[in-house]
């Protein structure tokens, strides 16, 4: 069944609503939750629309659509297929209700909290995927779940982590190459000054100067 639900801004990650979960599911569920928000933090307009990610005892599924992610935490037995088809219901309805007003840039954390009432009603729907509803929701082709790529959450939060790390220290290696290449300029034609006087020295430091802005910049 679904556990939990909570709805986020693509852009910035900033919680638009959730879902009201009793005591019990909030103790048992705050890790997931707090994964949840590590994934919010990586998505851009890159990400994969739909995705499903591996976590202990559940999945942690979402959908994008229209810059809102909508991610649900199920239990592994609740099938994919009805999982996404809850997304998709949820973001039809958000979207009418609230669409206009996402990218609002003084929107507070869950300022559309009111938009549980749906949650849990359309969550109450899907509860028991036996039932003939559900049953007849698992036989239609609703969506072809087979393409729905599914990660496992350590690789996805570590392995991004490490290539965040590779990329800021190749971007401050770049600077300090930088850096390195001016102070070794300024010494050089010092010393073309010490050694030719200034007029030779500042011939060669105007070949110098092409040179290191063709090269770095």
């Amino acid at each position: 069944m679904v556990k939990s639900t909570i709805i986020a801004r693509v852009t910035d990650g900033l919680p638009l609503a959730a879902s009201m979960d009793d005591e019990q599911a909030e103790s048992e569920l705050s890790g997931y939750k707090s994964q949840a928000k590590a994934i919010f933090k990586k998505l851009n307009s890159q990400s994969e629309p739909m995705c499903s990610i591996e976590s202990g005892p559940y999945y942690l599924h979402y959908l994008l659509d229209k810059g809102v992610c909508y991610l649900c935490i199920c239990e592994r037995s609740f099938p994919r297929k009805l999982a996404f088809s809850y997304m998709d219901e949820l973001a039809k309805e958000f979207h009418m209700s609230y669409g206009s007003e996402v990218e609002k840039t003084n929107l507070r954390p869950y300022a559309f909290i009111k938009f549980d009432t749906f949650i849990q009603k359309t969550k109450r729907i899907y509860e028991d995927s036996r039932t003939q509803q559900n049953l007849s929701k698992l036989n239609e082709d609703l969506r072809d779940v087979t393409q729905i790529m599914t990660k496992n959450m350590e690789d996805l939060l570590w392995r991004g982590d490490s290539l965040d790390r590779m990329s800021s220290l190749s971007d401050r290696l770049r600077e300090d190459s930088k850096t390195f290449h001016k102070k070794a300029w300024r010494a050089n034609l010092e010393l073309q000054i010490r050694k030719y006087g200034v007029p030779v020295a500042i011939v060669l430091g105007f070949f110098l100067i092409i040179y290191l802005r063709y090269k770095l910049f």
